[in-house]
């Protein structure tokens, strides 16, 4: 007969286990509590976090890599956090990616114009560098 189980404690960790993990600086995650990302338990001075303020912070951080604002990122971690349905959730999520694609379009556009812009002084000031050299070198 084997040993009666015992149920499962949920891991925790610390403000040090997840900046290091997520190469965040401690300051970063007090920052994310203090917007609602994260809900630390505290055990005296020290902050908790559970696995689900991990998942948490791995979906903000994902989220500021797409470019998404804050309150993106924690309207679609709470909804998450819900029992709602899922296709909402995820109609709700591809609204603001595509909100945030067509951001990233016009922005790539203007990028474009001001690089081709940016070409054409760079030519004339090489014509004019050019035509400067040949005076200066027909004065010697």
């Amino acid at each position: 007969m084997s040993p009666p189980t015992r149920p499962k404690e949920a891991r925790t960790f610390t403000i040090t286990e997840l900046a290091q993990e997520f190469d965040v600086t401690a300051r970063a995650i007090r920052f994310y509590e203090d917007v609602g990302l994260l809900e630390p338990a505290r055990a005296g001075r020290n902050r908790v976090y559970t696995q689900r303020d991990r998942t948490r912070l791995k979906l903000t951080l994902r989220g500021k890599r797409l470019g998404l604002s804050l309150q993106e990122i924690k309207q679609l971690v709470d909804m998450y956090d819900t029992e709602a349905d899922t296709a909402v959730q995820l109609q709700a999520f591809l609204g603001v990616l595509r909100d945030h694609r067509l951001q990233l379009e016009r922005q790539l556009e203007d990028i474009q114009v001001t690089l081709a812009e940016i070409a054409q002084h760079e030519q004339r000031c090489r014509g004019l560098l050019t035509q400067a050299q040949r005076r200066e070198g027909a004065r010697r």
